[in-house]
């Protein structure tokens, strides 16, 4: 079953993910200090997990440092509850060569603060390989 709210208002928590998208290192400002992050990366033999607000900056950090300045989040929709949200857009980047590719971003908040975060990207093998993102010793599990 699906339902729709009749109302305009939007909750919060979406003014939250625009601007984090917007920023991605204004994360720290919004998020517990023990958040996951699930990154986009991960496979079933290496789930790729960040855990602690350090760890997740420094990857999101690492994204933009091997983008060479040049990645953009650009968001088309989000929606978001008290307890959950969810972001769909074009994750795009000009360096180390042009990418445009759908994202999902899913995240948890309790009492406000942003707990989980799921990053997944429609090609994760493509961007794992585009970007050889690294694993950082101390912010995987």
């Amino acid at each position: 079953m699906t339902t729709a709210s009749t109302g305009t208002t939007e909750h919060p928590h979406v003014e939250i993910l625009r601007t984090i998208y917007a920023d991605l290192t204004t994360v720290a400002h919004y998020a517990a200090g023990d958040i996951v992050l699930h990154r986009a990366d991960r496979t079933a033999e290496d789930p790729r997990v960040c855990r602690g607000i350090q760890a997740v900056l420094a990857h999101e950090r690492a994204l933009i440092k091997l983008a060479q300045g040049t990645l953009f989040m650009d968001v088309e929709h989000i929606a978001a509850t008290e307890y959950f949200g969810a972001v769909l857009g074009v994750l795009r980047a000009r360096l180390p060569r042009q990418i445009a590719m759908p994202f999902c971003g899913l995240w948890r908040f309790e009492g406000g603060r942003i707990v989980e975060h799921w990053e997944n990207a429609y090609a994760a093998a493509e961007l794992r390989q585009l970007f050889a993102i690294p694993t950082p010793r101390s912010a995987t599990s």
